[in-house]
C-alpha cells in the first residue's frame, strides 16, 4: 500500500482520539502527537484538502474515536502523548505490530485488514517456527524439491528457446531473471508441459514443507507459540483499528497471560495443499477453559516467488481464512 495511506490511516487514528471533528483536528498539529515531521504533516492535510481518500480519512479518524469512547480503552480520557512510530521498524522481530503508543501504556495497530497475517521467508516459518530472528535467502523450491525445480527451469528453457543460459538456476544472472520474469509474466503459464511441471513442483514442495514443518513441531508448547506467532498474539494487549472493504474492524487483542487464562490449544495440524501455488493448510483447534467451547481456526501458507518467477527468494504468506472475529483472543472493541 502507497506510504500516503499508511500515513492517513494512523496519524488520523491518533487525531480521533483527540478531537470531535476532522476540521478541529486539522486546525493544528496537536503538541500530544509527537514524531511526525511537519512533511509528513502537510502531506496528508493537502490530501484532505484536496479530497483524495475521503473514505480513509473519515474512518480511521472515526476507528480513533471509538477507542477514545470504549470501555476497554480510554473510556473518554483525552491522550497527553500520542507517539506515532511511522516508517520506522526495529530491526528485530516485533510480535505486536504497533503503529502507535498513547500516554506510553496502548499500542495500536492501523491496518487495512487483510487475510495476510506475515510473510516470512520459508525457511523461518517452516524450520524456525518463527521463533528467531533468523532469515534466509535459500530458493526452497531447490531446497524441497531439487528434481522438480530443475524439471521445471530445464522445461522452461526449451519452451523459451533459451539454451544459452545456464543449465543450473542457481547460476541465473540478474539479466537472465529479469527476462525470465517478463517472458513468464502472465498468471497463466503459456504452455501445458510448462503447467504440468509447474503443478509436479507445487506438490513436491506442498509435501516436503508440511513434513518439514509438522515434524518441528513435537511439542503442545511450540504449537502454542508458532500460533501465538502467526495471529500476532504478544505479551502486551494491544489494539487492531481497522477497515475492510466494507466495515469498520475494531478489536483488541488479548494477551499471552490473557490468552492462557481464557483458552487451551487442544490441537495443531497441519497438511498440504493444492493450489496454484505450493500451499500447506494448517487448523487450530482451541477449547475455550469456562465453557468447554470448542472453537477452530483454519488457514494456509502459500509459497511463491516475492517479484515474480525465477526472481528473488520464495516467501512464505501466511494466511487466515477463519472470520478475524471468529479467532479467540481477538476480541470486538465495546
Amino acid at each position: 500500500m502507497p506510504p500516503l495511506h499508511s500515513e492517513i490511516t494512523e496519524i488520523f487514528t491518533g487525531l480521533g482520539t483527540l478531537f470531535e471533528t476532522i476540521d478541529d483536528a486539522l486546525a493544528a498539529m496537536p503538541t500530544e502527537l509527537v514524531f511526525v515531521s511537519e512533511e509528513t504533516w502537510k502531506r496528508i492535510c493537502d490530501a484532505y484538502r484536496q479530497e483524495r481518500d475521503r473514505r480513509l480519512f473519515t474512518a480511521s479518524f472515526q476507528n480513533g474515536q471509538a477507542l477514545y469512547q470504549a470501555s476497554e480503552g480510554l473510556r473518554n480520557r483525552r491522550p497527553l502523548l500520542i507517539e506515532w512510530k511511522g516508517p520506522h521498524r526495529p530491526p528485530g522481530d516485533d510480535t505486536i505490530p504497533a503503529d502507535l503508543r498513547i500516554d506510553h501504556v496502548y499500542l495500536v495497530s492501523c491496518k487495512y485488514i487483510s487475510k495476510v497475517l506475515l510473510n516470512p521467508s520459508p525457511h523461518r516459518l517452516f524450520r524456525g517456527l518463527l521463533l528467531n530472528e533468523e532469515r534466509s535467502t535459500e530458493n526452497w523450491f531447490a531446497v524441497t524439491a531439487p528434481e522438480a525445480f530443475q524439471r521445471f527451469y530445464e522445461a522452461t528453457l526449451y519452451h523459451l528457446d533459451l539454451s544459452h543460459f545456464p543449465t543450473d538456476p542457481v547460476a541465473l544472472t540478474k539479466e537472465h531473471k529479469r527476462h525470465l520474469k517478463s517472458a513468464l509474466s502472465d498468471r497463466q503459464l503459456p504452455n501445458e508441459t510448462l503447467r504440468s511441471q509447474w503443478q509436479d513442483l507445487c506438490s513436491v514442495v506442498s509435501n516436503e514443507s508440511a513434513h518439514i514443518w509438522s515434524s518441528r513441531l513435537t511439542s503442545s508448547a511450540l504449537q502454542l507459540r508458532l500460533l501465538w506467532r502467526m495471529l500476532r498474539i504478544g505479551g502486551a494487549s494491544y489494539f487492531v483499528l481497522g477497515v475492510d472493504r466494507r466495515n469498520h474492524l475494531r478489536f483488541r487483542v488479548s494477551s499471552t497471560w490473557d490468552w492462557t487464562q481464557r483458552f487451551e490449544l487442544t490441537a495443531l495440524t497441519v497438511a498440504p495443499g493444492s493450489a496454484g501455488q505450493p500451499e500447506v493448510k494448517w487448523r487450530a483447534t482451541i477449547v475455550e477453559r469456562r465453557t468447554n467451547h470448542s472453537s477452530i481456526i483454519n488457514g494456509h501458507i502459500e509459497i511463491r516467488w516475492s517479484h515474480g518467477r525465477f526472481v528473488g527468494a520464495p516467501e512464505a504468506k501466511v494466511y487466515l481464512d477463519s472470520p478475524l472475529e471468529a479467532v479467540p483472543g481477538y476480541e470486538r472493541l465495546t
